[in-house]
């Protein structure tokens, strides 16, 4: 591993065995130090975009050059950039078609895990490039096949898809990949977590062999590190700070807290903390009860959950980046999908899982250089569950004894039968039905529509558990499948690079 010069970043030396970049040193360079078009510099200092994070200083350049890139990183770094500006910056140097009826080939292909991450990379496409609105699609489950039917007949020439339905769409021969100059793998690891791995692999044999290729990965296991090698030519590895543990701009707390005054401790730090919140919960089913608590105590919330429909966890999320929910409450289906950069606090409600989940929930604070604030509540008997996260990730909490006077949150009310008269067990299964209708009816306790907690089932699918002192159930779900379609047109001979 080296450490680089700033000469040494903008001017990487072919085939680079790794390029370690601190902060410091990304802090030396601008993004209108790269090799890239002026218009495409004014493009991203319009949006924002001055300075470049280290995974951006250190994917960027190589990438400019042609390169495989082969990138570690955590989250919350700026992966997306580092391979949208070299992507676009290709693009740019490929001249159009002359007229409007010779159509485009696809010639640069993203694939991720989930249509979250999709949706946020093809946002980010149209904030460097606002006047290409047709140029990138986006392919995957959970939205309309015919309306990206009819975006892929308009030849785009960059496609942001997941897995499955991409996989679908070739099979059907609704899609040409077979002009793929530049093929982006982000989270690696998690697509092989989901079990996307076949489905990868056909769909990468469909592609070009001497195209360039970048893969990104939270962890580079030997396993991904086998896998990933079918994929990448001589790549340049870039490994940006610690990718099993936090990030060191996210404050870690532990509040000890009974099961039934994690409402009301949640409710005090919404009173007393600045900033927007996520919360995690174990399960879909508690999170709709989490979010509708919070409503009733004056928060506005949304909340997201693999039983949400497509539409309704895209409204809950614009909702909550514009500001207008301060606090997002989600199941782990959102830990890796949310990439919005003022979030300031991380709430833990249930422990998580395991620490792969514990480290990519707390990931969506502290990000894009920010600080933030991760706090997990730890009940008496998880202790020795919290105790294990630190061991095993090598960190500390700040532990904290909740106040023990906070109110007890109200749960399951045995009925007042003297209120009403029952003569049979009919009447007891009405006022039970009544009863649940009441309790669960957001229209009845916020004069909001009923939709969301009575969902179809079957889309979000369900997460996974691990044996456990006590009963733990898992909520959550993987985000969507993808597809595309293209046409084929051939490309000047330089973008061919090498066959490998």
């Amino acid at each position: 591993m080296s450490t680089l010069t700033l000469d040494s970043i903008l001017n990487p030396k072919p085939l680079e065995v790794a390029r370690h970049i601190t902060q410091d040193q990304a802090d030396t360079v601008h993004f209108t130090d790269f090799k890239l078009s002026d218009s495409l510099k004014s493009r991203l200092t319009a949006a924002g975009f001055v300075k470049p994070t280290p995974v951006q200083a250190g994917a960027i350049p190589p990438a400019l050059e042609g390169e495989d890139i082969l990138a570690t990183a955590s989250t919350g770094t700026g992966k997306t950039l580092s391979f949208l500006v070299p992507m676009i910056e290709r693009l740019e140097d490929i001249s159009k078609p002359s007229t409007k009826h010779h159509k485009e080939p696809i010639l640069a292909l993203i694939l991720l895990p989930t249509r979250e991450l999709a949706m946020q990379v093809l946002e980010n496409f149209h904030k460097v490039c606002p006047t290409t609105k047709h140029d990138a699609v986006l392919v995957c489950g959970g939205l309309s096949e015919n309306n990206q039917i009819e975006e892929l007949k308009r030849g785009p020439r960059v496609v942001v898809a997941t897995p499955g339905r991409l996989e679908d769409f070739l099979r059907r021969k609704a899609i040409r990949l077979d002009e793929v100059d530049m093929l982006v793998l982000d989270e690696v690891d998690r697509m092989l977590d989901m079990g996307f791995l076949p489905a990868i692999r056909r769909i990468v044999g469909s592609l070009p062999k001497d195209r360039q290729t970048m893969c990104y990965s939270a962890t580079l296991d030997a396993n991904i590190r086998e896998i990933v090698k079918e994929y990448v030519h001589k790549p340049v590895r870039v490994e940006i700070g610690s990718t099993s543990k936090p990030s060191d701009r996210v404050e870690l707390r532990a509040y000890m807290v009974m099961q039934d005054q994690k409402l009301a401790q949640l409710d005090k730090m919404l009173a007393e903390e600045e900033g927007t919140f996520i919360v995690f919960a174990r399960t879909k089913h508690g999170s709709d009860r989490i979010a509708r608590k919070l409503e009733k105590l004056g928060h506005a919330t949304e909340v997201i959950h693999g039983d949400r429909s497509q539409s309704q966890r895209s409204a809950a999320l614009k909702r909550f980046a514009e500001g207008k929910a301060r606090v997002l409450v989600a199941t782990d289906v959102a830990a890796r999908g949310i990439d919005i950069s003022h979030i300031a606090h991380v709430v833990n409600y249930d422990l998580p899982n395991g620490s792969d989940d514990f480290v990519h929930r707390i990931g969506r604070t502290g990000r894009a250089g920010n600080k933030g604030v991760a706090t997990t509540f730890v009940t008496p008997l998880e202790k020795n569950d919290a105790r294990k996260l630190e061991r095993e990730l090598k960190i500390q909490f700040q532990w904290t004894e909740a106040d023990k006077n906070l109110a007890k949150e109200e749960r399951n009310q045995p009925l007042d039968l003297g209120k009403h008269e029952v003569k049979d067990i009919g009447d007891l299964l009405a006022l039970e039905t009544r009863s649940w209708k009441g309790e669960g009816s957001p229209a009845q306790q916020h004069g909001k529509p009923a939709a969301a907690p009575h969902r179809p089932k079957g889309k979000g699918g369900s997460g996974k558990g691990r044996p456990h002192s006590g009963p733990r159930s898992h909520g959550g779900g993987r985000g969507g499948n993808g597809h595309g379609g293209g046409s084929n047109n051939g490309r000047p001979a330089s973008r061919r690079r090498r066959t490998h």
